[in-house]
């Protein structure tokens, strides 16, 4: 009786073991057939390389119907805003190459009007598709966007009160004086490298650095000729100094997200085609024009 006892124990023991032998064999195929389920759940949430995370923009806006560009109005004769048949129209040179960019997309032109130090924040948010706001792509610009090819070259100068003329005949002079310059802008940066000592005043428009010159808050701007010369002519009591900056020709250029690299090539296809048959030319003076009415 106790050697049959001692038998079924050990038969039972083995059946036991038996059991748990299949029962971790199942558990291996199970974990076996999940790793890749599991491998490609992990795939499906994971972040999506740079690459892949790249948009075409440019089949956005042909798919969207529209472009928006981004610029300052606030800088005759590149942009600038008029009354026209009663409404109020951005206008300028700026805008008619937007408008020819557009028709070579075959989209619809939007225009967002930004103080020009948001410019480039709002291109980089994806509020904007591009920016012509007589920009000037200096290195610190192309750190964070690609620009388009130089499609206009202007030079720099200084504005004063006719009244003040004769006062400053050197930049030192203007050392001891109170400049305006726009906020964000190449001439900020001059007036920073060349008129160390004197009182640099940084304001969003030019419109508003103008009336501070004529109120008499400040004593000279540094900004572009073309612009320049709009003022001069509709206000007598301004007028361009014999003393100019060391500056280089400023070209302008239309700045772009980085990476919209079909885009740009798209720009670029346009600007050259204007720039070919002389059509910035001839938008120039007739913006320069209707800035003077």
């Amino acid at each position: 009786m106790k050697k049959l006892t001692v038998l079924l124990a050990a038969v039972m023991m083995l059946a036991m073991l038996a059991a748990c032998g299949e029962k971790n064999k199942e558990t291996d195929k199970t974990q076996g057939a999940s790793a890749p389920a599991a491998a490609s759940a992990a795939a499906s949430v994971a972040p999506a390389s740079p690459a892949a995370a790249t948009t075409d923009k440019l089949a956005d806006i042909k798919k969207a119907g529209t472009v928006i560009m981004g610029t300052s109005a606030d800088y005759a004769p590149y942009e600038f805003h008029k009354n026209i048949d009663g409404k109020d129209t951005i206008v300028g040179f700026d805008i008619e190459i937007a408008k020819a960019i557009a028709a070579d997309l075959g989209v619809k032109l939007e225009i967002k009007d930004i103080g020009f130090d948001g410019l480039l924040p709002a291109l980089n948010a994806g509020k904007v598709d591009f920016v012509i706001s007589g920009m000037t792509p200096n290195k610190e610009r192309l750190e964070s966007v690609d620009f388009s090819k130089i499609y206009y070259t202007a030079q720099q100068v200084i504005m004063v009160r006719a009244d003040d003329k004769d006062k400053f005949k050197s930049m030192d002079d203007l050392k001891k004086a109170t400049v305006g310059v726009q906020t964000a802008s190449i001439q900020e940066d001059i007036a920073k490298e060349q008129l160390q000592g004197a009182k640099i005043k940084s304001i969003a428009k030019i419109t508003d650095l103008a009336l501070e010159l004529k109120n008499k808050k400040i004593d000279a701007i540094i900004m572009e000729s073309p612009v320049a010369n709009g003022y001069v002519t509709k206000n007598k009591d301004l007028v361009i100094s014999s003393v100019k900056p060391e500056a280089e020709e400023a070209g302008s250029a239309i700045a772009v997200k980085k990476g919209n690299d079909t885009l740009t090539a798209e720009i670029n296809k346009s600007l050259d085609k204007l720039i070919k048959d002389k059509t910035i030319d001839k938008l120039v003076d007739e913006a320069f024009q209707l800035s003077e009415k």
